[in-house]
């Protein structure tokens, strides 16, 4: 345990102490990650619980093997759902919590409703402050494809309908897509840290950093707004007329949450804005389309070289700068949208590997290479992984890359108006896999912002996703495998919901070739053999123009 937190437990008579990996904007990832200091583990979603005699560092099923590595000989390691605090904590302990990093929803996931919990308002030394003062800055509507007003206009008619006088939005990402404005308050997304108040007459309260908003204010000078310092909340509060609140359960905090509340009545815990943000219009899907053909452009061009590069002395990180070299040289890319995953042979098991000094392995021929990798373009976010051999591989690898490929098709080829939800698809993602006993420990898609997080709700391909799909939704399509300390396989692809007469169906944005050398072409029927050349054909026809000689040639053969 760390001294810092023994001397919390100590000086205020607790028994332990929870720390979460998020701030108190609750996003994935973030600048400051007190989580990753304390305890060494770097992964974007997980949480500490440090007792007197024992830690525990509880992560889900893509962690597990990482968390182990980095916090395993300090940690006992829980993987959730599976295992909460509530299921292995005493109820009579004093758990000491920052009810700034805290939702009740997530609280009571972990805890249930009968644990001693002890609101604590601290600051860490490890905290790292964030000195940068990049400038919010705004999209104009014929980038984000409609204007703020007709925005603000659809959320204030759901309110009325709701009978709600003000909505409290403290998802950063949601204002970003409401006020078509955006950030670099986080590491790899274009993301603005703020919260407001929006009134069903339209008045907005801007909580935000003061100098990062000066660019903004003359793009939104037509909108009834007032910008406030971010600790304004409650002298904001104390002057609105009384009426009903709806808040975002899934990032307000217990704070917050406890100040709104002690005026106002909460009828509603869904920020609508969620929705509305999940559709994505004409225009940003033409952006989104845009920048993937960019994207696989430079994909293409480093899957060439890397397979007719000699592998000597080629390390996980160099491949990682080789490949962000590729993309820097399109003057759309702006930056990574996540660090880049180069997992080569036992480190591509580690679900959400990241190398570093410790870890970095030398790519040997024998090995397979799990990569995954996207961009932040104007204005797009791309997100895509490939697996990748680089000599004969045995038969046993060929057969799981072909089943994990069988259930990649499986999602792209579905008929979402029968599917209707992300848990059906997962189903069939899964059913190659499973019909020899094999899995994996990670959801099959996740939903996608455009030009915003490359992780983002409600929308989702899992176990526990019930959320309609809908036209205009992006996600991820990506199934995989995963050996413990021999090979990880999984292969990514982004797709949007397209209408096609009376059909949903997914449309690949992603265009980047799969490594034929890993199927095993027996175990694919007519069907999937017809996607994967129509596929390959669309990749060849959208990128093949951008491409050099020998480039084209190479990919004109996976055709």
């Amino acid at each position: 345990m760390s001294t810092e937190i023994n001397n919390i437990i100590l000086s205020n008579n607790l028994d332990g102490y929870i720390l979460p990996k998020n701030d108190n904007y609750f996003t994935e990832y973030s600048k400051t990650n007190h989580l990753k200091s304390i305890t060494n583990f770097s992964g974007s979603a997980g949480f500490a619980i440090f007792l007197k005699s024992k830690n525990y560092l509880f992560v889900d099923g893509r962690y597990t093997i990482q968390a182990e590595k980095e916090s395993g000989k300090k940690f006992k390691i829980c993987e959730i759902p599976y295992i909460w605090p509530k299921d292995i904590l005493n109820k009579q302990i004093k758990i000491g919590f920052d009810p700034d990093l805290f939702t009740w929803g997530t609280l009571n996931k972990y805890f249930g409703d009968n644990y001693n919990l002890v609101p604590l308002n601290l600051k860490f030394k490890s905290e790292r402050k964030n000195k940068d003062n990049y400038p919010f800055f705004s999209l104009y509507s014929d980038v984000a494809g409609e204007s703020v007003n007709k925005k603000i206009g659809r959320l204030i008619k759901i309110m009325k309908k709701k009978k709600i006088d003000y909505t409290y939005i403290s998802s950063g990402e949601n204002i970003c897509w409401l006020l078509n404005i955006r950030g670099r308050d986080l590491p790899n997304s274009p993301i603005a840290n703020c919260k407001i108040i929006i009134t069903k007459e339209k008045q907005i309260y801007f909580f935000s950093n003061q100098s990062k908003i000066n660019k903004i204010k003359l793009s939104l000078k037509k909108l009834k707004i007032q910008f406030l310092k971010e600790s304004n909340i409650l002298n904001c509060l104390v002057r609105l007329k009384n009426g009903n609140f709806c808040i975002d359960s899934k990032t307000c905090s217990v704070f917050e949450e406890s100040l709104i509340s002690y005026k106002f009545k909460i009828i509603d815990r869904e920020d609508p804005t969620y929705d509305l943000k999940s559709l994505k219009n004409k225009i940003e899907i033409k952006n989104m389309i845009n920048s993937h053909i960019e994207d696989g452009v430079a994909l293409t061009k480093f899957l060439y070289w890397i397979k007719n590069c000699k592998l000597k002395n080629l390390t996980e990180s160099k491949i990682e700068k080789k490949l962000e070299s590729f993309r820097k040289k399109n003057k759309n890319y702006l930056y990574p949208s996540f660090d880049t995953i180069a997992g080569s042979g036992p480190n591509g098991a580690i679900i959400h590997y990241r190398s570093d000094k410790f870890s970095n392995r030398k790519l040997k021929k024998n090995d397979l290479l799990l990569l995954d990798s996207g961009g932040q373009y104007k204005w797009g976010t791309t997100d895509v992984t490939r697996t990748l051999c680089f000599s004969k591989v045995s038969n046993k690898i060929k057969d799981i890359f072909t089943r994990v490929l069988k259930g990649h098709i499986a999602v792209a080829s579905t008929d979402i108006k029968k599917a209707v939800n992300g848990h059906n698809i997962d189903k069939i993602a899964r059913k190659n896999l499973n019909s020899v006993g094999l899995d994996y420990r990670h959801g099959t898609g996740h939903g996608v912002g455009a030009f915003l997080n490359v992780h983002e709700g409600p929308q989702g391909i899992s176990k526990n996703n019930y959320v309609k799909l809908k036209e205009g939704m992006v996600l991820s399509n990506e199934p995989g495998f995963y050996k413990k300390n021999n090979f990880g396989i999984r292969i990514e692809n982004l797709v949007f919901i397209k209408k096609i007469k009376s059909k949903l169906l997914f449309e690949n944005l992603t265009m980047a070739p799969i490594d034929k050398d890993l199927i095993n072409f027996k175990m694919l029927n007519k069907k999937e053999k017809n996607y994967l050349f129509k596929y390959h054909f669309d990749v060849y026809n959208n990128i093949s123009p951008f491409l050099n000689k020998n480039e084209k040639k190479w990919l004109a053969k996976l055709i």
